[in-house]
């Protein structure tokens, strides 16, 4: 372990999950340089009561009420009076923004940066997304109120946990992330996956790449133990998702191969109460997640939602006979140590994922337009090797995998219905092909932030230019 490592100094939402019920991000302007300052300063010390302490990555008797972090764009940097010697120092594609990043993570069409809302149309004057998290709604206004007395609010974002921890889809969601050596998370109790280094999510740290350590911007004290963040406002489609599992289960009822999807003697092990129809529709659902909407992973339980026996839900792997397919959700986010044409990858794009969903809740059985999603936070220590590489390469043109390139993600991936594919696995190997996809989730706005330590913050706080 680095002898530097202190929990102390990391910001509190990295390493570990709040799990709180409710978070408000705020993005923020700097137009008061001193009151912005200032509230760094007053933030970062913790004792006084008008301004909200950043929380610490550090183990708690008991959690604080509220937790509040804060993420600084690049022209955030800028705004609080970063030298260029020092911002010239951050990687390039933290220092062009996501916007100008978009084709890259598949931010086209109607995902394309000139259709996103305010504040995020204008990027330039992102500057700070601060988030709060809180297992009630009523913190939740007290501590805007104390932000806004130091920035302007451009906007703000809502969101919530979903009953069962799912996602509008119907997904359990959140269920692996990676965990890390010294770092003890009560929730990855019992999870055999391999431990990640330090610098899969931290600056300064030695990563799973041998011999590859990621730049720490300068200063020292600004860089070091710092993080960056692709923060995302991801829409879901809920209404089309529901309507693609009809159209493909009804597809595959004429195909002679379907009973080797769902044994019509055994469907009440993928769904109570369940037709064939209603079965296919969830055999559909799962391979194009890789889990079932119940989060166990398809790869451990093929045949059942509800297996005879519990299955862990974080401890497997992929081979070549895999039942789950090669290009699933899960297989292209994180393919694990499974086969992969660039070998060197495995493990080394690994990403914390934080979110929470945004919008009413979803009747399936009376539909509207609504606009539902998550509000997603993808952390590691390097955008462009880590975020934009798993987007661009293994979501969005399947790289990884001969049989699966030339195909996007079915439920995350820029589809088109003219072009979109995906192969499910049937049991001896052999697959089908379902067409038509459309894109399920677009992009309604976002920004690459950098997450400072506690340092760092102190840093940015005591500048005087």
């Amino acid at each position: 372990m680095n002898k530097a490592f202190d929990l102390g100094d990391i910001q509190g939402n990295i390493l570990r999950g709040y799990r709180r019920n409710f978070v408000r991000h705020l993005i923020l302007e700097v137009n008061d340089l001193a009151a912005a300052r200032g509230f760094l300063a007053a933030s970062v010390d913790g004792n006084n009561s008008d301004v909200p302490a950043i929380t610490r990555d550090t183990t708690w008797r008991q959690k604080p009420a509220v937790c509040f972090n804060i993420g600084v764009t690049f022209e955030g940097l800028r705004a609080l009076g970063t030298p260029s010697e020092h911002l010239d120092t951050f990687p390039t594609e933290f220092r062009q923004g996501m916007t100008k990043r978009a084709m890259k993570i598949g931010d086209f069409g109607e995902s394309a940066p000139e259709h996103w809302p305010a504040p995020f149309g204008t990027p330039d004057r992102v500057h700070i997304i601060a988030s709060i998290h809180a297992d009630t709604e009523e913190p939740l206004d007290e501590v805007q109120a104390q932000v806004a007395g130091a920035f302007d609010v451009l906007g703000v974002r809502n969101g919530r946990n979903l009953p069962e921890g799912k996602v509008f889809f119907g997904y359990v969601d959140g269920i692996s992330q990676p965990r890390f050596k010294h770092v003890i998370d009560p929730d990855q109790v019992g999870v055999d996956e391999p431990i990640d280094p330090l610098g899969t999510a931290l600056l300064g740290y030695p990563t799973r790449q041998e011999g590859v350590t990621f730049r720490v911007p300068t200063p020292h004290e600004l860089g070091f133990n710092g993080s960056f963040n692709a923060f995302r406002i991801l829409a879901q489609d809920v209404v089309g998702f529901e309507a693609y599992l009809d159209q493909a289960a009804t597809e595959l009822m004429e195909h002679p191969e379907a009973t080797q999807l769902a044994d019509p003697e055994n469907l009440d092990r993928i769904g109570e109460g369940l037709d064939l129809h209603g079965a296919l529709r969830e055999v559909v659902a799962a391979q194009m997640c890789g889990r079932w909407r119940n989060g166990v992973p398809y790869e451990l339980s093929p045949d059942a939602q509800f297996p005879e026996e519990p299955v862990s839900l974080t401890n497997f792997d992929y081979t070549r006979n895999s039942r789950c397919p090669a290009g699933s959700h899960l297989r292209r986010g994180n393919p694990r140590g499974g086969p992969i044409v660039q070998r060197i990858a495995n493990y080394t794009r690994r990403l914390v994922r934080r979110g929470m969903s945004y919008g009413p809740d979803f009747d399936p059985q009376q539909p509207d337009s609504h606009e539902r999603g998550l509000l997603g936070s993808f952390i590691g220590a390097n955008i462009g090797a880590q975020f934009e590489a798993v987007m661009c390469d293994w979501i969005n043109l399947g790289l990884h995998d001969p049989t699966i390139t030339g195909s996007n993600d079915p439920l995350l991936g820029a589809n088109t219905t003219e072009t979109s594919w995906f192969d499910m696995r049937l049991p001896d190997g052999e697959t089908i092909r379902i067409r038509g996809i459309p894109r399920l989730i677009t992009s309604r706005g976002g920004a690459y932030t950098f997450l400072p330590s506690i340092a760092a913050i102190k840093y940015l706080s005591e500048l005087t230019n």
